[in-house]
């Protein structure tokens, strides 16, 4: 039962081109914004559309195949780990952010704008 705690899967589509950071340590990061869609009926038996949006983060050879392959647009499906984390801001007040730790990325489509 231990391998599916804290286990998140998400298939979806980038809000941007990833944003990636490289330290002096040679590790790489890769933010990425995630689109997922849903659709239900409301109360009055309406089709109702929904976007959601996760912060998701990849690290080391997962944020390079973002950085290579990945651009707005593209579909991606990725297997990782909900995290937590906070911090203060400029004007002392603390935030808080649930971000996807992504563990693996499998690229889906196309690669927008490919011309095909």
């Amino acid at each position: 039962m231990s391998g599916i705690r804290n286990r998140v899967q998400l298939i979806g589509r980038l809000g941007a081109k990833p944003e990636i950071n490289q330290f002096e340590s040679g590790k790489v990061k890769a933010s990425i914004r995630l689109a997922t869609n849903e659709s239900y009926k409301n109360a009055k038996g309406e089709k109702v559309e929904e976007t959601i949006w996760h912060n998701v983060v990849a690290w080391d050879k997962a944020a390079s195949i973002l950085e290579k392959y990945a651009d707005k647009g593209s579909e991606i499906g990725i297997v990782g780990k909900l995290s937590n984390r906070s911090y203060e801001d400029k004007d002392g007040n603390k935030k808080y952010i649930t971000e996807v730790i992504a563990d693996e990325i499998l690229l889906l489509g196309e690669k927008p704008n490919s011309g095909n």
